[in-house]
């Protein structure tokens, strides 16, 4: 099986000149720019990342996937698992760069052989989601585009868990700080690549230990 610099060496051309000419700054940029909504007593920023809106410029996925390529420890990883919707425009990327394929994990059930039903609760909403083609002993690598309250993806985690599939690594594109985290409170530790918090109305880089 190639490696996982084997498996982007063919790319490694657009990771070079985007490197060098968008100085990869363009998601620090966008979340600034970003308008923040409130829904009840949650404040909630709207990002072509974790909304479809804005329209999303070639230029921000590029560094997103360039980021998590080089943060995620990619070893014999045989399956990437993200929820739908927004976590599929990330993860489908990750997929071509990398040549790993890519299980989505969806909010419709197609009762097929094995699948897995997954009772997820954000701090907005409550749902069930269904994974598919994940099996004992897969080793996957989870992504997702925002980690806010963490009731996707802790409830993801666990589901993997129970498959018992191994999860390799999980990246997270933006974390929102502040608040009750379910994702810390279960004691999973996903990397992400930038920290934000919304003070008055507006979008504050944190950057605990998020931006690489």
């Amino acid at each position: 099986m190639p490696s996982p610099l084997e498996r982007i060496r063919p790319y490694q051309h657009i990771f070079d000149r985007a490197t060098s000419t968008e100085g990869m700054d363009q998601l620090r940029k966008s979340l600034l720019e970003a308008p923040v909504v409130q829904k009840g007593d949650y404040h909630y920023f709207v990002h072509p990342i974790s909304d479809g809106v804005p329209m999303l410029r070639p230029e921000l996925l590029r560094e997103i996937v360039i980021r998590i390529v080089r943060k995620a420890d990619l070893t014999d990883v045989d399956k990437i698992v993200a929820p739908e919707a927004m976590g599929i425009h990330i993860s489908t990327a990750v997929s071509l760069m990398t040549d790993i394929p890519l299980v989505v994990v969806r909010k419709r059930d197609y009762g097929l052989a094995d699948e897995v039903e997954i009772s997820k609760q954000t701090g907005y909403s409550e749902s069930e989601m269904y994974i598919n083609d994940v099996r004992e002993g897969d080793r996957v690598l989870v992504l997702d585009d925002v980690l806010s309250t963490g009731g996707t993806l802790t409830a993801l985690l666990d589901a993997l868990d129970t498959i018992g599939a191994e999860v390799v690594d999980t990246v997270v594109v933006i974390k929102k700080v502040g608040g009750v985290n379910k994702v810390e409170e279960s004691g999973y530790e996903p990397k992400t690549l930038i920290n934000v918090d919304v003070i008055d109305g507006e979008v504050v880089i944190v950057d605990e230990d998020g931006d690489d």
